[in-house]
């Protein structure tokens, strides 16, 4: 059966509760201990991340019995759970605190993403900000749109083509390998400017609404890109892995780039693929 509105806003709410007492009481009130180490010290886990996670799997389980639940520290004690999601008739796809090196050093450039996935393929995607209380939402072949705290909605839309050196967007060279980091690095300059912001949510909300015109990603796992792409794709972006084929939250690697249209990308990715001059 398809995931309908009322569904996606369902898992909204559910999302909305689990920020409202799982991870906003804990910004900037982080006790010794809360906040830890996985692989670096840019990649943490905080009490917010766990607490949240466990709050929202706990009402997903009964408000989608059948659902599989994926969420980004599940996932860190148990892997397998990536194997399940391509033939799951539905799973849901939580990264409970996105940008969590921002929330542990009191930044407000945080936000949880939600997205459902069917046999593979994401038809529903939510992007939540519980700082300022708004939402994100796309549903595959029904467009995106904005909810604000007020319940007022607007559709949103990609920004229009213009020239690479008009260019902005948002880019996460800085995970890339050698030799890509310094190529990509060099090539940047070649458009009018570019960000990071250490969220995927805030990059995927920015780009679907228009106000930059790219998004570079080099880590690849569904909690971080399967609800971005679809409402990029659903506020008519483009999308494509780094070596042009399509995006699928079962694909873990390879990196993305997001732009207005696929000439767009293809501008883009040779511009900053490319040897540097």
């Amino acid at each position: 059966m398809p995931f309908a509105r009322k569904d996606l806003e369902r898992l909204a709410d559910i999302v909305t509760i689990a920020a409202d007492q799982e991870i906003m009481p804990r910004f900037r009130s982080l006790g010794e201990g809360s906040i830890r180490e996985k692989t670096s010290a840019l990649d943490l886990v905080t009490d917010a991340d766990e607490a949240a996670e466990s709050a929202i799997k706990a009402a997903v389980s009964k408000a989608f019995r059948k659902a599989l639940f994926v969420g980004e520290e599940s996932v860190e004690k148990d892997r397998g759970l990536l194997d399940k999601i391509a033939d799951a008739e539905t799973a849901i796809i939580i990264d409970p605190v996105d940008g969590t090196s921002n929330f542990a050093w009191g930044l407000p450039l945080f936000g949880v993403l939600a997205a459902v996935v069917k046999r593979g393929v994401t038809v529903g995607g939510i992007i939540y900000d519980p700082v300022g209380r708004d939402c994100t939402f796309a549903i595959k072949g029904h467009g995106a749109w904005a909810k604000s705290e007020s319940g007022a909605t607007r559709d949103i839309r990609v920004a229009k083509p213009t020239t690479l050196t008009n260019m902005t967007g948002t880019t996460s060279w800085y995970l890339m390998p050698e030799p890509m980091r310094s190529h990509v690095a060099a090539n940047l300059a070649k458009v009018k400017a570019s960000f990071g912001y250490r969220c995927a949510a805030y990059e995927y909300r920015i780009v679907a609404e228009g106000l930059v015109d790219f998004s570079l990603h080099y880590k690849l796992m569904p909690w971080d890109h399967a609800a971005g792409v679809l409402i990029h794709a659903e506020a008519g972006g483009y999308s494509a892995l780094l070596d042009g084929s399509p995006y699928l939250p079962t694909k873990f690697h390879g990196g993305i780039i997001s732009a207005p249209n696929r000439e767009s990308w293809q501008m883009i990715h040779d511009a900053l693929l490319g040897p540097a001059k």
